[in-house]
């Protein structure tokens, strides 16, 4: 009952959110005569969805499975390299200072490099999202990973647990709040790579319809295309809130 009321409170929240954002947008173009090409009325964009609604729902499915496998991809290495660096410390020592400098670069720095070796096709999206992604669940689950009470893992030793048996029942409980924001910020971070690698070379996806309305001047689509991907970053986050409150219940 308590989840349920909680629920319907954040769901408020959201559309009293959304009906602000809405009335500023609204004013702004009638105090300041804006025209269409600049911010064009939500009335029209609602309509330009729903005109062009399964062209977007194209988009939206080839973007989604890029960000959702490059996402997938990324999470799990991430974390499975962490773990290796906290079970076997050498590795830490050779490999974070490459994954640094790896990440000290914008990910959208390598989109030509990424197009060379991949082509044009999803799998170079999916490269760019798994270093992004990737590299977001990493910091936080090595942060987390590491991050455990010394007195925890002296009384397992004492008990005759190894390392694997400490990071199974110590580190990775006590690591999953980190993982799991990180894994949150992440999944919106991979719907930003996917759309912008999307614009930079793409056959398909929301990020090649925004780049080519741009270039007919088609200002409603785009505005269409922008709205539907920030809805479905949105909804992504909203489900990795819930699984957050689901598994790390005691936060």
């Amino acid at each position: 009952m308590g989840n349920g009321v909680l629920i319907v409170a954040r769901a408020g929240y959201l559309a009293l959110g959304i009906f602000i954002i809405g009335c500023l947008w609204e004013a702004a173009i009638a105090i300041f005569a804006l025209p269409p090409f600049i911010l064009p009325p939500l009335a029209s964009i609602g309509g330009a969805i729903w005109s062009e609604f399964p062209f977007l729902m194209r988009g939206l499915r080839a973007t989604l499975t890029v960000a959702g496998a490059g996402y997938a991809v990324g999470a799990v290495a991430a974390i499975l390299l962490a773990l290796s660096m906290v079970l076997v410390p050498t590795i830490e020592r050779v490999v974070k200072p490459v994954i640094v400098a790896i990440n000290s670069v914008p990910v959208v720095a390598y989109a030509p490099l990424c197009l060379v070796w991949f082509g044009m096709g999803p799998a170079s999206k999916i490269a760019m999202v798994i270093l992004a992604a990737g590299f977001t669940v990493f910091v936080n689950a090595l942060q987390g990973l590491q991050s455990v009470d010394a007195a925890g893992v002296n009384l397992l030793r004492s008990f005759g647990a190894g390392p694997f048996r400490i990071a199974w029942m110590l580190r990775l409980p006590a690591a999953l709040p980190a993982i799991i924001t990180g894994l949150r910020v992440a999944v919106v971070r991979s719907m930003i790579i996917a759309i912008v690698a999307e614009m930079l070379g793409a056959y398909e996806g929301l990020g090649r319809i925004i780049y080519e309305s741009t270039q007919q001047i088609e200002f409603l689509t785009l505005w269409a295309a922008i709205i539907v991907a920030s809805t479905a970053s949105m909804i992504a986050y909203g489900i990795l809130v819930v699984i957050d409150r689901r598994l790390v219940w005691w936060k």
